[in-house]
């Protein structure tokens, strides 16, 4: 059975894509970090389904608990074929009155984490020769968003991240890419009213915002043999925005 690590799964993109995998025939590790109540609820519905699946609790901005994550994964299950790192936060302020606290924090649950997360799985990716690593970024982070300067700077980042390390491991036939969702109806828009909502929508080619299973099904694909010969790339999920 393959396995798949996903970061911040507890809600929203994750647990789509959590559940997507286990329907899929993955072994599926939820991480979390603070949603303890969502993450098992997610495990809980993934094994009453018939699947396999581990919640793990780690702050993975913090290298010894992203480490020991890990290493929890691969007791468990032996392997990891696919390292999905999803956990994000958002945050919409001036750049002006952005903390130093703030900015350390953005760059180190997007950044620092893809860095820890990598660095402490690759080893056994490379030791078998086979992986998938991939990093969900945001269309702010190839368009750059006002009032989100932090969060586009470390979305950017992960996607210069995404093809530095897909030339360095593609040796060992392990592809990393990374998708750039567009607005998706998550947790994240529940501070929009309805005419923001339909603004953002309209400023799609297809008309309307997308869903996280969305997102979820373009991480199947790009982890599947079907992807097999697709590394270092940005796939776009935005619905052709046009905003």
């Amino acid at each position: 059975m393959k396995t798949v690590l996903i970061t911040g799964a507890s809600r929203g993109i994750g647990a789509a894509t959590a559940r997507l995998f286990a329907a899929s025939g993955y072994a599926v590790a939820v991480n979390y970090r603070s949603s303890h109540k969502e993450a098992e609820s997610l495990v809980n519905e993934i094994t009453q389904s018939g699947g396999e699946a581990l919640a793990v609790c780690a702050d993975v901005s913090d290298e010894q608990e992203a480490t020991a994550m890990i290493k929890t994964v691969l007791n468990r299950f032996g392997h990891l074929d696919v390292l999905i790192h999803n956990a994000g936060i958002a945050q919409q302020k001036l750049l002006t009155d952005v903390t130093n606290d703030e900015w350390h924090r953005m760059m180190g649950v997007h950044l620092d984490a893809a860095f820890y997360c990598c660095k402490a799985a690759i080893p056994s990716m490379i030791n078998r020769k086979s992986g998938r690593i991939l990093l969900v970024s945001s269309m702010w982070g190839e368009r750059g968003a006002s009032c989100e300067v932090p969060y586009s700077a470390a979305k950017a980042g992960l996607i210069g991240f995404t093809k530095a390390l897909a030339k360095e491991l593609g040796p060992s036939q392990i592809t990393v890419n990374c998708v750039a969702p567009g607005v998706i109806c998550t947790d994240m828009c529940a501070g929009f009213d309805e005419n923001t909502i339909r603004e953002l929508g309209d400023s799609t080619s297809l008309n309307r915002l997308g869903t996280p299973k969305d997102v979820a099904d373009s991480l199947l694909f790009l982890a599947s043999d079907h992807a097999s010969f697709i590394t270092g790339q940005v796939l776009g999920v935005d619905g052709g925005f046009i905003g």
